[in-house]
């Protein structure tokens, strides 16, 4: 069985992040997609960050539609702060021997993989999948997963996705606003958001 992840605060979950992850699941024969909103990310401001719960239901709401797609909670219920080596054991512990993991991250993550909290273990847990925009040619880029897969052993592919500009701070911006987000977020996420007054 193949896995992949989609990892991330999802402050909202955005068209964006769902089409991407169906290119990737459909380029590399991947099983299903995991959606993994994180609970307590370390390197966010806490404060800025809408509560798990509701980040958890709204992407259980964007994914609702889609069988190869699943939302997870391991992380939103995960005490303390989450980092991806817990995240990768847990996931281990509930998948089959012998399942493949592979992580979908964007291309300027890859500069950051060594700053992971036991990188060299995330490495030997999980495949990368690196998300290039087209054209992208960045030889920083290439040399360093050239040294990531020499030195660490790291399995990273690099793929070329369309470049989508949405991002969730322009969302949450248009809602504090009161400008339409239609077509940026599903419809029954944009139903949560209202629902419970998130972003206003």
């Amino acid at each position: 069985m193949k896995i992949g992840i989609c990892g991330g605060t999802f402050d909202p979950v955005h068209v964006a992040h769902l089409a991407v992850a169906e290119l990737v699941r459909e380029e590399f024969a991947l099983d299903k997609v995991l959606f993994i909103p994180s609970g307590k990310p370390p390197h966010k401001d806490l404060a800025s960050v809408t509560d798990p719960n509701h980040r958890l239901k709204m992407v259980q709401c964007a994914v609702s539609s889609n069988p190869n797609f699943e939302a997870v909670s391991i992380e939103v219920e995960r005490r303390g702060y989450t980092y991806t080596v817990d995240t990768l054991k847990q996931l281990q512990e509930l998948y089959p021997k012998g399942t493949e993991f592979y992580y979908i991250i964007g291309a300027d993550v890859v500069m950051d993989l060594l700053k992971w909290k036991s990188s060299e273990e995330v490495f030997a847990l999980t495949n990368f999948i690196a998300l290039m925009r087209p054209g992208f040619q960045d030889e920083e880029f290439k040399t360093r997963l050239a040294y990531l897969k020499k030195e660490y052993g790291a399995k990273i592919t690099g793929f070329e996705a369309p470049l989508i500009e949405i991002s969730s701070t322009l969302i949450r911006d248009r809602l504090k606003n009161g400008k339409s987000v239609k077509y940026f977020i599903t419809e029954p996420v944009e139903g949560y958001i209202k629902e419970n007054k998130l972003y206003i």
